[in-house]
């Protein structure tokens, strides 16, 4: 059960809405279900004293209106408060008589009408759809005095929840406040006339979001903004220092001509400046990248190769969530930075859920805890590479990197579902288990490519060095947590993998079980994909398996390059790679 709160100046207008067919005639049956007294004039119903609705409507008016008349200029400018409430899609419908407890219900909590109080305001509830009811009511009292309204739609969201429990409907997650502004009905009406398929107030906020993830500073990020093609104008003190920023679409202007400004504040509460400069506080130097040379040739691409560290970084993020420290809640914000970045930069085939996964996992970024000693640097560095690197392309190592952060990003989502569920963030957490569902599919998108050619190349090994393989797998995994019932067809990328390990002088056995160690694989949906990416990342290898296998460590006797050694000192400590185990001094297996 939703409720939906806004303020207006126009008792009459609102009522010939809520009684006309509506927008595109979805209206039925317009009567009222409760008032204020019992006995307000139904202009759905009444037809005894006068069969002209329309004069029924304004005898209606005329009694809402009543107490603001009387009180002239001393009313509030926006004297009428309209609350829908809807229930959930598969809830039961509701008789007149449940829907008239429950208006009763909100207008006493809310401090409209309590009970038992004979000044309390006059309200009326009118139900026209099967799902919901909309009250109207007018806030001034039978004293004259205008009603206090404190938090009235915290309040209402909580009595909700306790009818829901109570009549057996659908139990939504409770809010603590820190969600982002809902568009409002006007908004959302003006979308669907100019055939947008957003609101410009939810096309902003994901500007915004993408323009700040990664910036380095308060320039870059009005740059970034600016270079989005949005209208960005800044507020400025007395002094001239910087206070806020107000954002607007290119041709979305109100009724006079004027562009539509949004404060950042109001499209998401961690999107104001204030909190925006908190967030690049401390940020490092802008980081270089350097490719790698192995062998006389360029190592993967930057897209690949940014890909790849971040996966690293975002294992670290997921282990530090795992602790169930409140600290970890700045690396919430850092994951919604960095799919932000996946989102911006990945190819057509895995936009759109990568997308929707950024858009739910925005809302688990945010709640009352905020972490003391935050430590973002190496994850917003993580989202700054992948920007700076450019669009990856769809297949070679490009597509297979993404498809190996989006494997650890499934995990770090579940492990942020996890966090917030711990702590009794009920939307934060339903928000982190959306995003992991979008990432998995776009995961399945990315990796389809590269894990069927690493299952053909498993298939193709020698049978004695496949079933060497495959007993170093069943050795370290039970076959309970392999969840296939056909292991040895399941563990082929896996087999291929570990062969390929041995083949570049790692030790198999020894790798595996440290990409076992890593993190817990209760939460994997399969266990041998992630494991396929772990020990290609700690071993170096290619994410492709097309690709040429190169050595894990470069030749001792290159020297490091200036912008090399420039990194290793600016470089965050959580972003170390982990410790691979150094190649066995033996000749490859034929």
């Amino acid at each position: 059960m939703v409720p939906d709160i806004g303020r207006g100046s126009r008792t009459h207008g609102l009522l010939v809405y809520l009684y006309g067919p509506g927008r595109r005639e979805e209206h039925t049956d317009a009567h009222l279900v409760g008032s204020w007294d019992g006995f307000a004039p139904d202009p759905g119903r009444d037809t005894s004293l006068d069969p002209d609705p329309r004069a029924t409507l304004a005898r209606l008016t005329a009694a809402l209106d009543l107490r603001v008349k009387q009180a002239g200029d001393r009313a509030p400018a926006k004297h009428v408060w309209h609350c829908s409430v809807r229930t959930a899609p598969g809830d039961r419908h509701l008789s007149d008589q449940e829907w008239n407890a429950v208006a009763q219900r909100i207008v006493h909590a809310t401090g409209i009408a309590p009970n038992g109080d004979p000044d309390g305001c006059r309200w009326i509830a009118v139900r026209h759809a099967e799902d919901h009811i909309h009250i109207v009511a007018t806030l001034v009292r039978g004293d004259l005095r205008n009603a206090r309204l404190n938090y009235d739609f915290n309040k209402a969201q909580a009595t909700c929840r306790r009818i829901e429990k109570e009549l057996g409907l659908r139990r939504l997650n409770a809010g603590d406040g820190t969600a982002a502004k809902n568009p409002t009905s006007a908004e959302k009406f003006k979308a669907e006339r100019t055939g947008r398929h957003e609101t410009p107030r939810e096309t902003l906020r994901e500007a915004v979001r993408h323009a700040l993830a990664g910036a380095a500073t308060e320039a870059e990020f009005l740059t970034r903004l600016q270079e989005a093609g949005l209208r960005v104008k800044v507020r400025a003190a007395p002094s001239g220092d910087a206070i806020g920023y107000n954002v607007a679409l290119p041709g979305d202007r109100n009724r006079h001509g004027e562009p539509i400004w949004y404060a950042g504040s109001k499209l998401a509460p961690d999107l104001s400046l204030p909190k925006i400069r908190r967030r690049l506080a401390g940020e490092t130097a802008e980081r270089t990248t350097h490719p790698v040379t192995t062998s006389g040739r360029t190592d993967w691409s930057p897209p690949a190769r940014e890909r790849r560290s971040a996966t690293g970084i975002a294992e670290r993020a997921a282990t530090l969530l795992d602790s169930d420290d409140d600290e970890a809640a700045a690396q919430l914000v850092g994951i919604g930075e960095l799919l932000d970045a996946v989102t911006q930069t990945s190819p057509a085939a895995t936009r759109t859920e990568l997308a929707a996964a950024a858009r739910s996992f925005e809302r688990a970024t945010r709640s009352h805890i905020q972490a003391q000693r935050a430590d973002t640097r190496a994850i917003r560095s993580a989202a700054r590479g992948i920007i700076q690197a450019g669009n990856a392309l769809g297949r070679g190592e490009d597509g297979a990197t993404t498809a190996m952060l989006l494997s650890t990003l499934v995990l770090v989502t579940l492990a942020a579902a996890h966090w917030h569920s711990a702590r009794g963030h009920a939307q934060q957490a339903h928000a982190s288990r959306q995003a992991a569902e979008h990432l998995r599919a776009a995961y399945h998108q990315a990796a389809a490519t590269p894990m069927r050619a690493l299952r053909d190349q498993g298939r193709a090994l020698p049978a004695a060095e496949r079933r060497t393989h495959q007993a170093t797998i069943r050795a370290a995994l039970p076959e309970t947590t392999m969840r296939s019932d056909s292991p040895s067809r399941k563990t082929d990328a896996l087999t291929a993998t570990l062969a390929q390990v041995e083949q570049a002088g790692h030790d198999p056995k020894t790798l595996l079980q440290q990409a076992i160690a890593m993190r817990e694989l209760d939460t994997a949906e399969d266990v041998n994909d992630v494991l396929v990416w772990r020990l290609r990342r700690l071993a170096q290898l290619p994410a492709h398996p097309g690709e040429a296998t190169r050595r894990p460590q470069a030749s001792a006797s290159q020297p490091k390059t200036t912008t090399q050694r420039t990194h290793n000192r600016t470089a965050p400590t959580t972003a170390a790679r982990p410790t691979v185990p150094a190649p066995r001094n033996r000749p490859p297996r034929r």
